[in-house]
């Protein structure tokens, strides 16, 4: 997604093909990076200076493949593209921000949605607030929140509530709360559920599920109700705030030009004399072919389909390009599951060059003109640093630039 932005707005045709792959599954935090493990200091509360930490420890990291300057510039053109697609991110320059989690503990990350802004002062300040969670509603527990977060936070309370509308006992899931509640009349019920409880509270905690492409409208509706600033809290999956990024990407990148194949994969790549790819895409059999001067290979790891492994070895799905992967299947894994050093398979991926290029065992680009960013790079553990958003952006950066070059 990154890496489509970035090419339409340097002016170059682009095509875009693949599912959605995890994205319907992210928080919507934008993490820059805040853990760096093997660092005396662990969790960082600047992400630059972290950076800069990771870089001195691990030169392979694709974050050493960057200047600095260009990761600053990457993540600016990308916070711009949310603020014209009107979905805009809060952040504070420099400084990792401290967010609730569904599990009632607290992470770092850089950016967050507007719609979470509020309970990152709330937090901060440690504000009397109202934790709100709706009956009908599955794996968030305003009651859980609040028992963990009590002894830190002692201003927290919790309210369970029926959902507007939702038949007695039902489960529902996150996607059919946010579109319903759009609807003018299931806010009017909710805050009236709401209201009587609100008491001392400064403000009120709800699940990431207010809304779905008019979020901004029904936060500022519910506070106008309530009487108090109201914010949202990340959920487990299916993630309503993964939901509206890929709707904004989808409906802004489509505004500007870009040719979405959304639910289609590249089931064969040629190369033609001139240095040109023919991609051919589609479901299970090819559809469409698509001539381009050059790739930019953002098929992620093993959820993505970018990575497959078999009783062997790792391999990359679309060009079968070399893996940088431990010598034996024996060593993908340490014994303890949650070995404070990690696992040897979670840095598997691709070896690049300063442009980006996947590189052979000889160090020599495979093409000339393909290109790889995101979590398909090795020498990365993207889930356990707290990066993965910087390293989808940043990389995706550095391949454009280097197509561009």
């Amino acid at each position: 997604m990154a890496a489509a932005v970035f090419a339409v707005n340097r002016g170059i045709s682009t095509a875009q093909v693949g599912v959605d792959g995890g994205i319907i599954f992210s928080s919507g935090l934008f993490d820059l990076l805040s853990t760096h493990p093997i660092a005396t200091k662990n969790s960082w509360e600047n992400p630059w200076a972290g950076i800069d930490a990771l870089i001195g420890d691990m030169p392979g990291h694709p974050y050493a493949r960057l200047k600095t300057a260009d990761i600053h510039a990457a993540f600016e053109e990308i916070l711009d593209f949310f603020t014209e697609a009107k979905y805009p991110y809060q952040r504070r320059e420099g400084q990792n921000l401290e967010v609730i989690t569904p599990l009632g503990t607290t992470k770092f990350t850089y950016c967050v949605p507007q719609s979470m802004w509020q309970g990152v002062l709330a937090l901060e300040q440690k504000l009397p607030c109202l934790l709100v969670d709706f009956l009908e509603m599955n794996g968030f527990s305003a009651r859980q929140i609040v028992s963990n977060l009590q002894q830190q936070w002692p201003g927290l309370r919790a309210l369970s509530v029926p959902f507007p509308g939702a038949a007695k006992g039902s489960l529902i899931v996150g996607d059919v709360l946010a579109r319903n509640l759009e609807l003018p009349q299931n806010r009017e019920k909710l805050s009236q559920e709401i209201r009587p409880h609100v008491g001392g509270a400064q403000a009120v905690g709800l699940p990431a599920v207010l809304g779905l492409s008019r979020s901004q409208e029904v936060i500022a509706d519910l506070a106008e109700k309530i009487g108090v600033p109201v914010f949202e809290i990340p959920t487990f999956s299916l993630s309503i705030p993964g939901l509206r990024l890929v709707d904004v990407f989808d409906r802004e990148l489509q505004r500007r030009g870009v040719r979405q194949f959304a639910q289609d994969r590249v089931l064969k790549v040629t190369r033609e004399q001139d240095g040109t790819f023919i991609v051919g895409a589609g479901n299970k059999k090819i559809q469409y072919e698509i001539k381009s001067k050059g790739i930019v290979l953002a098929t992620g790891r093993f959820w993505g389909r970018g990575l497959y492994a078999d009783r062997k070895q790792i391999r990359e799905s679309v060009f079968n390009l070399p893996v940088s992967q431990p010598a034996g299947r024996l060593e993908w894994h340490r014994e303890q599951f949650l070995d404070p050093r990690g696992h040897a398979v979670n840095q598997a991926g691709l070896e690049i060059d300063d442009s980006f290029h996947p590189i052979d065992e000889t160090g020599k680009p495979v093409f000339e003109k393909l290109f790889a960013a995101g979590s398909i790079l090795a020498h990365q553990d993207w889930m356990r640093m707290k990066c993965g958003c910087g390293l989808a952006i940043a990389t995706a950066y550095g391949a454009v630039n280097g197509f561009l070059n």
